[in-house]
């Protein structure tokens, strides 16, 4: 009979640990942002940048009351590349940034020189956790 209560509690402590809570990354909403030119970009972010470009590299900065995104690839051995941003969106608990690394287009001519391809966006600043989604 011990025996008994004894897998019944075990089983109890087994399947009360396997309950999942739901996960806080349901998009409320999809935020407007603006795409940077490489003059636009704040001073000590663009520093940054800099001093991080030959490796892929997440940054964010804010100031007076915006926020930067950046992202990059890292050394490309050719030109033609460039970052698209596919998604910039809420949750509950943090701000989720999508890109992609784009490579040159089929049949443009390129030209074998290191680029560093980058994006940065700037948007209203959101107190959230910025998280770098692939």
């Amino acid at each position: 009979m011990k025996r008994i209560y004894l897998t019944v509690f075990l089983l109890l402590i087994v399947l009360t640990g396997c309950i999942s809570r739901p996960q806080k990354t349901e998009k409320l909403r999809d935020l407007e942002f603006t795409v940077l030119s490489k003059e636009d970009v704040p001073e000590e972010l663009k520093e940054q940048i800099m001093q991080n470009q030959h490796m892929p590299f997440r940054l964010t900065y804010a100031d007076q009351g915006k926020l930067y995104i950046a992202e990059g690839y890292g050394a490309q051995l050719k030109t033609g590349y460039s970052v698209e941003v596919t998604g910039l969106y809420e949750t509950e608990n943090a701000i989720y940034f999508h890109t992609n690394l784009l490579g040159p287009k089929k049949g443009e001519e390129t030209k074998d020189i290191t680029t560093f391809p980058y994006v940065v966006v700037m948007l209203d600043e959101i107190e959230k956790t910025v998280v770098f989604d692939m």
